[in-house]
């Protein structure tokens, strides 16, 4: 587990042992949205030279107001995706460990559905908006899982994106307060929530379509018609490419 609040992330190591029974589960702190951190905590991990088996990156941040990190990105977006991105990319090796069954699974959103890709990674218009900034992180997420499955496509691992639904989680009741009033009692427990998650960590890989988006235990389309969203992912190449620079990997 890696969590950004000791605390928070001890308590809940306690909960998931006493729960389970299995002392094997563990806790490393990392605040994602340091790409310092990402590295160091990647540079540690793989000091094992473990297989790694799966990587779900679920990490997610939907902060309304324009924040900079002291590493001078903005906050959703360098939790969102220069996290997601950084610590993909230096786990890699460990994934190719494990193959052929590794699998990085990325937690999205239905969000994405509004918005297409766009350059300005970091929204450096004067009209900032968070709900609009977190819609085009999560379009970024489904469009990297689809350059890492193309990229990856004769090394064993699997890619696969997700939309978990609206779960009842402080952090939509924070985030999207008229949303969590708006379908209050029709919101998703955590257990619903991660559910696919799971089960994309478990099926067998013949029976998952890498580079996919899935809802509901099943491959969902990625664009709406009439969107306007899919001529988008022509420009993922050009973003893989700032990633690249913005995370000096």
């Amino acid at each position: 587990m890696l969590c950004r609040n000791k605390e928070r992330g001890e308590t809940a190591l306690s909960q998931i042992r006493s729960t389970t029974g299995n002392m094997n589960v563990h806790l490393e702190i990392c605040d994602l949205s340091s790409i310092s951190e990402v590295k160091s905590f990647a540079t540690k991990f793989s000091s094992t030279d473990k297989p790694l088996h799966v990587l779900v990156n679920n990490a997610g941040l939907l902060e309304h107001k324009r924040v900079t990190t002291p590493e001078g990105l903005e906050l959703n977006f360098a939790v969102n995706v220069a996290a997601t991105y950084a610590l993909t990319e230096l786990v890699m090796p460990l994934l190719e460990k494990a193959a052929p069954d590794a699998r990085v699974i990325t937690v999205s959103s239905g969000g994405m559905y509004t918005e297409p890709l766009n350059k300005d990674l970091q929204f450096s218009g004067n009209n900032f908006d968070g709900t609009q900034q977190y819609a085009r992180n999560k379009r970024v997420q489904v469009a990297l899982t689809e350059r890492w499955s193309e990229k990856c496509s004769n090394k064993g691992v699997g890619f696969y994106s997700m939309h978990p639904g609206w779960a009842d989680t402080p952090g939509v009741s924070k985030s999207l307060p008229g949303l969590s009033e708006k379908i209050s009692g029709n919101l998703r427990s955590n257990d619903e929530g991660a559910d696919t998650v799971i089960w994309l960590a478990l099926q067998p890989k013949e029976k998952l379509t890498s580079g996919s988006f899935y809802f509901d235990r099943a491959e969902a389309p990625k664009h709406l018609k009439f969107a306007g969203t899919a001529a988008s992912h022509g420009q993922t190449g050009s973003i893989v490419d700032s990633l690249h620079s913005i995370c000096s990997i």
